[in-house]
């Protein structure tokens, strides 16, 4: 959806455990450098000498998801922005974070930064922590877990993930929006809404 290199950034770090692997079966990451720099060779050293390096099997399996990553990431993003739509216009919503959608203020930049928007999302509950909780409870569909670019829709309080000390507000949920219809992930969402 992006292409950081084209923007001039000297690096991008991948989880390929994510959309890359696409199949929440896989552990691991890809650092890629603009130019094999000393920097780059220290990195490079780090990993020789730390034995990080994936298994041949697990190497199957990022490729194996590699075949269908642009057809993920597309329906994914286009999900994901039903979705947000969605839980732009309803009452029991207060803000959505979701740079697709015209009102986010990050919008403008994300336009020209990105081809697709991508199929994460939060937002905030109208009320506390414990309203939060009763949507993730409510899920039928979408399953209350902490991961994300996988197939499946997973939703999580992220406050509670994080702990004590985070900043994130306590009525946040986020939301990897996966393969399911949206009309379905729609439909979770709205009866989990209501009160």
């Amino acid at each position: 959806m992006q292409r950081p290199l084209a923007f001039d950034v000297d690096m991008v770090l991948h989880a390929t455990t994510k959309y890359i692997g696409g199949h929440s079966d896989i552990l691991g990451g890809a650092v890629i450098a603009r130019e094999e720099n000393e920097f780059f060779r220290n990195i490079r050293e780090i990993q020789k000498s730390g034995g990080a390096v994936p298994s041949p099997f697990e190497c199957w399996l990022v490729l194996r998801g590699i075949q269908t990553l642009p057809l993920r990431v597309r329906a994914q993003s286009e999900n994901a922005l039903q979705v947000a739509d969605f839980l732009n216009n309803h009452s029991s919503v207060d803000k959505v974070h979701y740079p697709g959608l015209p009102t986010h203020p990050a919008h403008p930049l994300a336009s020209v930064q990105m081809r697709l928007f991508g199929g994460m999302l939060s937002f905030e509950v109208k009320g506390d922590k414990e309203d939060a909780m009763r949507v993730t409870a409510k899920v039928k569909l979408i399953t209350r877990a902490t991961s994300l670019g996988g197939p499946e829709s997973l939703i999580e309080h992220r406050a509670s993930i994080e702990g004590p000390g985070t900043k994130t507000p306590e009525n946040l949920l986020r939301l990897s929006v996966g393969l399911e219809h949206p009309d379905d992930l729609i439909d979770d969402l709205k009866q989990a809404l209501t009160k």
